[in-house]
């Protein structure tokens, strides 16, 4: 396969405020032109873009395509079953959604310490390989979000697992607690192929500071700024897939220039990214990726992604000599379809599900002091 994967996570929509509402028509155009260019690897989930992904894959893939021309994948998340009969409910429901027949690769999603008890309760990881037994999975593996440390532990006690998928980015690979690159060396060691996750994070590395753009426009102004996050990871030796969350075909039209005819990165061009990287964390507030998991449950329908990554935007901006930005006006139009972040109540589930362990919380209170007047 090549090496890019289209991610049905942040697919185009027809309405900003329902996550569900998905422009189906645009997802066909990418996913023919996706097909036509020869990549065939689709990554879905049961929560993604409001439980909706799975039901867009039927109708603009799997209803559209001979099954064997094409690679799905997705996933089991302990958010969403409490007995052994909800593993095979929600499985049973992926089939039928997809209308997929079996899955090619099939993943005990985002695992971390505080999940790993749940998925070894009710014996997951037996479970999927009793699904690989009966041909309704082809291959079994997890994404993981934690320490290198929890990942070894995990592969020496599962080595039945085929395929690991990680977090892994140039902003992320030195990242004491995302561990991009420590977890991949565990992965390595253990002889597991890598799945890559986020290697734009989501976004962030598509829009990155004058300076930092400069330095990849000055050795290539042909390429664009995500085709280096994205070329970044797929240049590692073991990684077999890097997915990317598509939101339009101008996107997809980007990705499919550099990544039809793949040529991994230079050392030179490798220590470039690190150079970025180096940048980039001297400016960035809050290192959210927009991955949308922790609005599913807040019980007052904070926009938390979206105003973070205004907060982020202007937290590059010198206010001091602009006093306003527009982001002011974006955020008082979100807050009428959303909660405002003062209207936060510190139950604490987004925090529990954060893939980036990020303090939500207290985040909000700057986004608040920041925003709300």
């Amino acid at each position: 396969m090549k090496k890019l994967g289209f991610g049905l996570m942040r697919l185009p929509q027809n309405d900003p405020a329902n996550a569900a509402n998905v422009d189906v028509e645009q997802v066909k155009k990418m996913v023919d032109l996706f097909i036509e260019k020869g990549f065939t690897y689709f990554d879905t989930a049961w929560m993604y873009n409001g439980f909706a992904s799975e039901n867009v894959a039927k109708e603009a893939l799997v209803d559209r395509y001979p099954r064997d021309s094409f690679t799905l994948a997705t996933k089991l998340h302990a958010g969403f079953f409490n007995s052994l009969e909800d593993r095979d409910k929600v499985f049973n429901q992926q089939l039928e959604k997809t209308g997929a027949g079996y899955f090619d690769y099939y993943l005990l999603h985002g695992i971390e310490a505080a999940m790993l008890p749940k998925y070894e309760e009710f014996d997951c990881f037996n479970w999927l390989l009793d699904k690989k037994a009966k041909g309704l999975v082809k291959h079994a593996g997890f994404s993981f979000h934690d320490k290198a440390e929890l990942l070894d532990k995990i592969l020496t006690k599962h080595p039945e697992m085929e395929f690991v998928q990680l977090q892994i980015n140039y902003l992320d690979w030195e990242s004491e607690w995302i561990q991009s690159k420590a977890c991949y060396d565990v992965a390595t060691k253990h002889g597991v192929p890598v799945i890559v996750m986020e290697p734009v994070k989501g976004g962030t590395l598509a829009k990155i500071p004058e300076e930092a753009e400069k330095l990849f426009k000055n050795h290539d102004a042909n390429m664009s700024v995500p085709s280096w996050a994205i070329r970044f990871a797929a240049s590692l030796p073991n990684v077999m897939m890097v997915l990317s969350g598509m939101s339009n075909l101008a996107q997809m039209e980007d990705n499919l220039s550099y990544m039809e005819d793949f040529k991994p990165l230079t050392e030179e061009e490798k220590e470039l990214c690190f150079k970025v990287a180096d940048i980039i964390n001297g400016q960035i507030a809050i290192p959210c990726t927009g991955c949308s998991y922790c609005t599913e449950g807040c019980p007052m329908k904070i926009a938390i992604p979206q105003y973070f990554s205004l907060y982020n935007e202007d937290m590059r901006e010198h206010l001091e000599e602009k006093g306003w930005t527009v982001n002011f006006t974006n955020y008082s139009i979100l807050a009428g379809k959303f909660g405002k972040a003062k209207e936060c109540i510190e139950c604490g589930q987004c925090e529990g599900v954060c893939p980036q362990h990020l303090p939500i919380i207290e985040n909000l209170k700057k986004v608040s002091t920041h925003y709300d007047h």
